[in-house]
């Protein structure tokens, strides 16, 4: 989400070459992308500007994007449930029969989420928002070990709504 390797034209986040904030860090700058043998991107290489510590340049550049970011030397582990529609309908019809209009996609488990380490000490029934994704509830299937965390309700995202738009819009033309 916060990465594109051939970005559109109104993509702001993260792509080779160009610069964002972390934040409460630095600018950074994508310059290299690694692949495992499958062809996923496993890692990306940046460079940061050590004089922009808290997110401002002081030569005033300006970047469009501030990415929340994790440190995975110190991210705990967690399962993160991401639940959606149960139906394919909104309004499903009396006369339907249930396996048609179950959504297979209704639950999606991220196994290997990594978290802020404060997550892990989250008591069951605790209602955090994961930045940009969300708001999530601890799970009584949660240990101090491995974190679970269902979504409860999601935020609007502007950028999968114009992904979306352009999508539309290639379609009719």
């Amino acid at each position: 989400e916060d990465f594109m390797e051939d970005p559109p034209k109104k993509f702001f986040r993260l792509a080779p070459g160009r610069e964002v904030r972390l934040r409460h860090a630095y600018l950074v700058t994508c310059e290299e992308v690694i692949r495992d043998a499958q062809g996923e991107v496993v890692e990306l290489h940046c460079r940061y500007d050590p004089a922009t510590r808290g997110g401002d340049a002081p030569d005033g550049r300006r970047v469009k994007a501030t990415l929340h970011w994790v440190s995975a030397a110190h991210a705990v582990d967690a399962e993160v449930r991401l639940y959606d529609h149960l139906f394919t309908e909104e309004v499903p019809s009396p006369d339907a029969e249930l396996a048609d209009i179950v959504n297979p996609a209704s639950l999606e488990i991220l196994d290997h989420a990594k978290l802020e380490p404060a997550l892990a000490g989250a008591v069951i029934g605790e209602a955090v928002q994961f930045e940009r994704q969300g708001y999530f509830t601890a799970d009584p299937d949660s240990t101090a070990q491995r974190p679970v965390f269902n979504r409860t309700a999601t935020l609007r995202d502007g950028w999968a709504k114009a992904k979306a738009r352009g999508q539309a819009e290639s379609q009719r033309g």
